[in-house]
């Protein structure tokens, strides 16, 4: 007696499970932007305030350059600028000139003196306006050169422009921070909150993904998690040669928990 074989049934395609059936698309997952920190001037590096893999927040002193010239010289214009001694000497001459040119102008009224002498007096009190206006001035001046430093002493502050991570320790305390686009980074940031994800998708798709729309991006193993993101960008140019086009995504990530860098697969 012939022995019979039971197979069993296919499964159909309503069967399968939601990756099987729509295995999404190939996707990478990115850091918003990187950031290479350079020194807008040159100058020794005094501290270093961050290592490799630390978080940053925007606005965060992570490099500080030898600033002793510049404070000393901040200093001086700091005293200059509150400083009294010039104004009240001018002020007092100024006083004692009024004086002086009243009695003299009450004498020529009663044609004790010369006219001269009181246009003489006129001169004096006149000159001496003029210096107290030079001393203000020149308090003024001081204090307008005392922001000046400030500036120069910030400028050798290097703040993080992102929230983020140091991905790169490029130099190390002591060495010469250089200036300049061409000049050796002190260190590499990237903003990881939120995350970009980048999915290139086949032009058949074009016109179906939409500014706005949600995503399922799964991260590659041994991660397993899934996560929501949404479009950002759409490519308006079709590259022919592939029949692709590209689209970004844009992923929430608060708590670092999802690390940049890594593949994933992306479901519309």
């Amino acid at each position: 007696m012939n022995a019979k074989i039971f197979l069993p049934p296919l499964l159909c395609a309503a069967a399968l499970p939601a990756s099987a059936a729509d295995p999404g698309f190939t996707c990478l997952i990115e850091p918003m932007q990187r950031v290479e920190l350079r020194s807008p001037v040159e100058g020794r590096i005094d501290a270093i305030h961050v290592e490799r893999g630390m978080e940053v927040r925007k606005g965060q002193v992570l490099v500080e350059l030898d600033t002793a010239v510049e404070r000393a010289a901040l200093d001086a214009a700091k005293f200059r600028s509150v400083m009294q001694g010039q104004i009240k000497s001018a002020d007092s001459r100024l006083a004692a000139a009024k004086d002086k040119f009243q009695r003299r102008d009450a004498l020529v009224k009663e044609r004790y003196i010369a006219t001269q002498d009181r246009d003489d007096s006129l001169a004096e009190m006149r000159v001496a306006e003029a210096n107290l206006v030079e001393a203000q001035d020149n308090q003024r001046l001081a204090a307008l050169e005392q922001r000046r430093l400030n500036e120069t002493v910030e400028q050798r502050r290097l703040r993080s422009p992102i929230t983020g991570v140091v991905t790169e320790r490029l130099q190390a305390i002591g060495e010469v921070a250089q200036a300049g686009e061409s000049a050796k980074p002190v260190l590499r940031l990237a903003q990881t909150d939120p995350l970009r994800v980048e999915v290139v998708l086949p032009v058949g798709m074009y016109g179906k993904v939409r500014r706005g729309d949600k995503a399922s991006v799964d991260a590659e193993a041994p991660l397993t998690g899934r996560y929501t993101a949404t479009v950002t960008i759409v490519d308006r140019v079709v590259d022919a040669a592939s029949g692709t086009f590209g689209v970004r995504l844009e992923l929430p990530n608060p708590k670092g928990e999802i690390p940049a860098g890594i593949k994933c697969r992306a479901r519309f």
